[in-house]
């Protein structure tokens, strides 16, 4: 089987309606969330089939996406596409020499 990002269209396709209803991102239009899921796709692919024997996952990220590829009893891998929930206006923890200067 020839894997290829098409080969998880419909994955990615739902990934698309989960980002078009409940994802709010600034750094991301849904073009560019796009371009990013078959960009990491590509890369999980790459990495899922030059793992070593006894590993069975392909898995590739940044900071807003996880794709996981696993591998099944079947010839087609699992796919999972996750999004990373963070803020970007979280606060960065204070390094503690920035406390001592308080």
């Amino acid at each position: 089987m020839d894997l290829t990002p098409n080969l998880f269209e419909e994955e990615i396709v739902e990934a698309m309606r989960a980002y078009d209803k409940y994802i709010v991102c600034l750094d991301k239009t849904p073009e560019e969330c796009r371009a990013s899921i078959v960009s990491l796709m590509e890369k999980a692919i790459k990495t899922y089939l030059t793992r070593g024997p006894h590993l069975r996952h392909g898995i590739a990220l940044d900071r807003e996406l996880t794709i996981i590829l696993s591998q099944t009893d079947h010839e087609r891998p699992l796919c999972g596409i996750y999004f990373n929930l963070h803020s970007p206006y979280k606060k960065k923890p204070l390094s503690p020499k920035a406390r001592k200067e308080d």
